[in-house]
């Protein structure tokens, strides 16, 4: 996903997403909301587009991901 953020299908994204934040606040066929440990508004939202996720929102996963396992020293 880091090397290429264009061409990662929604499915998959969901199953990264799934694994570092657990269950999905919203579940909907187009969008899926995942909230995050951190305070103020901490939330991952991933859209649909196609079958595929939009770029912007893949790097924003990976911003997440990282912090997460700066945070909390996690190492998967």
């Amino acid at each position: 996903m880091k090397r290429n953020s264009k061409n990662v299908r929604f499915v998959d994204l969901c199953k990264v997403c799934d694994y570092y934040f657990g269950k999905t606040r919203q579940n909907s066929t187009r969008h899926k909301i995942y909230k995050t440990p951190w305070q103020g508004d901490p939330r991952v939202n991933i859209q649909n587009n196609k079958e595929k996720t939009k770029v912007y929102q893949v790097k924003q996963v990976i911003n997440a991901i990282e912090r997460l396992e700066v945070d909390h020293g996690i190492t998967k």
